[in-house]
């Protein structure tokens, strides 16, 4: 059967309710970006991203990518560019056989485990239930129990893409083995376009249970000194977070020590959990000991703490692992902007202790650190967005680099690769994508072009 017609909007010939719904509706983030593609195009089929790049080479203009649109700096909507929005390329294809699944970029991971989990099987996707899989993956993919189960880039065994010149290729370890190596980790800097995923799944644990205790901030050093001391020890089951936040129903600032277990019978979760339950400092105003859970729970909690319409500034930072911790996040944690903001750490211990596979995704320490500023109005922007760069400024001399997926390159900058693999990268994209047809890192006045970026720090004044 043909493809159907190529379904364009053109910025010039489309109504402008019409434009400007498909060019920032599917943008998570409130504040939405001044920045006009060309055109959207919104692909139904792989044809489509064909089209979308020959259309692009021809008019020599740039395509931009969305997959889920969860970026907080909107990357992809960018000036003069044909957008391709991938929502409407609907594919979820399961190989129980070979437990291998095949995806489209916009699948998220709550639909992607809406079909595993009844078959015994789940994908370590991203904890927020409306994340599309392609910038996650693309990113390096800090998904379920990553501290122990990896990155979720590793999952990907195979990839088909659309190049800068409009060629269909697929990419695997025998095929195009350069862009699977991209593609697990470059980011939003992947020099061509995903259509399709093939992603090793995992059997589903029988049993997810869950301790969570909420804190005064107060102690909140008692408590953050405890969580990473005996993260690192943990069962191999075990995620473990910290959070400061404002609970719900509560006025204060508070530190949450949340962790979620995976495990095969309810007496082996309660085990994994008892070190932390029996170990954790006195004087809670909230324990929940050791309850049953589910991915389709957590996603709920998720989701609230992520909520729609709202405006978002984040930054991140993996922490050296011989820093003073609690110390360096003690500001971040206890002087919140917002009562809808929240602070995060992130156990990253053992996946951070082993080699990394030979991959774009290269940059990791024992501790990930995340600042998810949440607001609603507009007048409270400079005020929020001043306090994380404020914050990150203090935090960013003890940090290793950070994390593509929590980061906004038009504001600040540091490593998210080695050097060895920002080379490597950077020259790979000037290889597939000579003339930089395919919009890349989105810096300060969309500049990085075929260059990239250069892997060293910088913070907008």
């Amino acid at each position: 059967m043909a493809a159907p017609a190529l379904p364009i909007v053109w910025k010039d010939a489309a109504g402008e309710n019409n434009y400007e719904k498909e060019r920032v509706d599917r943008i998570f983030n409130a504040i939405k970006p001044n920045r006009y593609p060309r055109a959207i195009i919104k692909a139904t089929h792989p044809s489509h991203v064909q089209e979308a790049v020959q259309l692009a080479n021809k008019l020599q203009c740039r395509v931009s990518v969305r997959s889920g649109g969860h970026s907080w700096a909107a990357w992809s909507v960018r000036d003069d560019a044909i957008l391709i929005d991938l929502e409407g390329l609907h594919e979820i294809d399961l190989d129980e056989d070979k437990t291998i699944v095949k995806a489209s970029p916009s699948t998220t991971g709550a639909m992607l485990n809406e079909v595993l989990v009844p078959k015994g099987l789940m994908f370590g996707g991203g904890h927020c239930p409306d994340v599309g899989i392609g910038g996650f993956l693309l990113q390096g993919g800090m998904g379920w129990n990553c501290k122990n189960w990896g990155w979720a880039c590793e999952q990907i065994v195979a990839l088909d893409v659309v190049t800068a010149a409009g060629e269909a290729l697929h990419c695997s370890e025998t095929e195009n083995s350069d862009l699977l190596w991209c593609a697990r980790g470059a980011g939003p800097g992947f020099p061509a376009i995903v259509t399709r995923f093939y992603l090793k799944t995992r059997q589903r644990p029988a049993v997810m249970y869950r301790s969570t205790f909420i804190y005064p901030i107060s102690v909140y050093k008692t408590v953050m000194d405890w969580i990473t001391k005996i993260s690192p020890t943990s069962d191999p089951g075990n995620e473990i977070v910290a959070v400061g936040l404002t609970p719900k129903g509560m006025n204060e600032i508070c530190i949450m020590a949340h962790i979620v277990t995976f495990q095969e019978s309810e007496s082996a979760a309660r085990e994994a959990l008892r070190p932390l339950d029996e170990s954790r400092p006195v004087g809670a105003l909230v324990e929940l000991v050791s309850q049953p859970t589910s991915i389709a729970d957590q996603y709920v909690d998720q989701a609230h703490a992520n909520p729609e319409n709202h405006r978002y500034c984040a930054d991140n930072a993996y922490i050296k692992n011989d820093a003073d911790v609690t110390g360096v996040l003690e500001k971040a944690f206890t002087s919140l902007p917002h009562r809808k903001s929240f602070a995060l750490w992130f156990s990253m211990v053992p996946t951070s202790r082993r080699p990394m596979p030979d991959m774009a995704c290269s940059m990791q320490s024992d501790h990930y650190f995340a600042l998810y500023t949440v607001w609603e109005d507009a007048e409270d922007d400079v005020r929020c967005q001043g306090w994380v760069k404020n914050i990150m400024r203090e935090v960013a001399p003890m940090s290793e680099g950070a994390y593509l997926g929590d980061s906004d390159f038009q504001v600040r900058r540091t490593k998210f690769w080695s050097d060895a693999a920002a080379a490597k990268l950077m020259s790979l994209r000037r290889k597939w994508d000579p003339k930089g047809t395919v919009s890349g890192y989105l810096d300060e006045g969309d500049a990085s072009g075929t260059e990239g970026l250069d892997n060293q720090n910088w913070i907008k004044s």
